[in-house]
């Protein structure tokens, strides 16, 4: 199962701020909803692990990201990443193209990612996928906000949120 999540949110802050902290993996791993950053292999690799709950369904992903490109000039970005579900019921794949740009008020950062899902959570299709999807992607735009604001960031999942859409994805079907 395949979803495409994109997202564009405007930023009151400089863009040099905005990238620093962007383009760091275990910076801006604080800021998504239910993951962490566990190992640094390199400058390019990371390991880490993604807690995600679907209604009843509460899934952990031990996975790999790999920074493909990183061009600090341009404020371009694209990652990659692999899951395995730590319970050996699926799989998740993920390609991140990001870019920042400079506004009259601050700046602009659009991401986009393509997920490939296998296994338990991929039952729930991609409308689903994408609807809970669309909620961590605003989690995280709140929580990158407080991190340049230099407020306490909190990346647990707001499970509440997450169950609605579950249920309102499955009264569509």
């Amino acid at each position: 199962m395949e979803a495409t999540i994109t997202k564009k949110f405007s930023l009151e802050a400089p863009i040099e701020q905005v990238w620093k902290s962007l383009s760091n993996p275990k910076e801006i791993s604080g800021c998504v909803p239910g993951a962490t950053i566990t190992d640094q292999i390199d400058d390019k690799n990371y390991k880490g692990e993604v807690t995600l709950k679907f209604g009843p369904i509460k899934t952990k992903y031990d996975g790999e990201i790999t920074i493909v490109e990183m061009d600090n000039d341009a404020h371009e970005m694209l990652l990659r990443g692999t899951g395995l579900d730590s319970k050996g019921k699926g799989n998740a794949k993920m390609t991140m193209n990001g870019s920042a740009v400079t506004t009259g008020e601050g700046t602009d950062v659009d991401f986009k990612m393509v997920v490939n899902i296998q296994g338990t959570l991929a039952q729930f299709g991609s409308r689903l996928i994408n609807d809970v999807s669309a909620q961590l992607m605003d989690q995280f735009v709140d929580n990158f906000k407080k991190l340049l604001s230099g407020a306490e960031v909190d990346n647990s999942l707001k499970a509440g949120s997450m169950m609605g859409s579950v249920v309102k994805g499955l009264f569509k079907k």
